[in-house]
């Protein structure tokens, strides 16, 4: 019988410890930007997670989260927002529109453009 018991490996004395191993809390804004950036035109969802050093599942989840509006992104100069139609005018409860088309027009103008809308008009396009 041969004695192989030069052949056994013996355990390193060196034990590594990893500080702070359990799981990253991720703020919401830097959550809703990691997000965001997922949503980019062209934008990899493997690339961005890996880029923040975090799994695809979680960006994902946040891209839910956001859809749902449970957290929220940050604006973007690209994004287009609404911003509600505040009349200078109002008629009084008892008045009745007349029947003249311009009572049941609305033009609204920014820089660059102008929209014109009838009463019951689908929208259509800006001039």
């Amino acid at each position: 019988m041969d004695d192989h018991s030069d052949d056994i490996i013996r355990p390193s004395p060196r034990i590594e410890v990893y500080a702070d191993a359990g799981r990253k809390r991720w703020p919401d804004d830097l959550k809703a930007r990691i997000a965001a950036e997922s949503l980019e035109p062209g934008a990899i969802v493997t690339d961005v997670a890996r880029r923040h050093g975090c799994r695809p599942q979680q960006v994902h989840d946040w891209r839910r989260r956001a859809r749902l509006g449970q957290l929220v992104l940050p604006a973007s100069a690209d994004t287009v927002s609404f911003v509600p139609l505040v009349s200078e005018a109002s008629l009084p409860a008892a008045a009745e529109p007349s029947g003249s088309p311009e009572a049941a027009t609305v033009t609204v103008e920014f820089p660059g453009a102008r929209r014109r809308g009838a009463r019951n008009a689908r929208p259509c396009c800006v001039e």
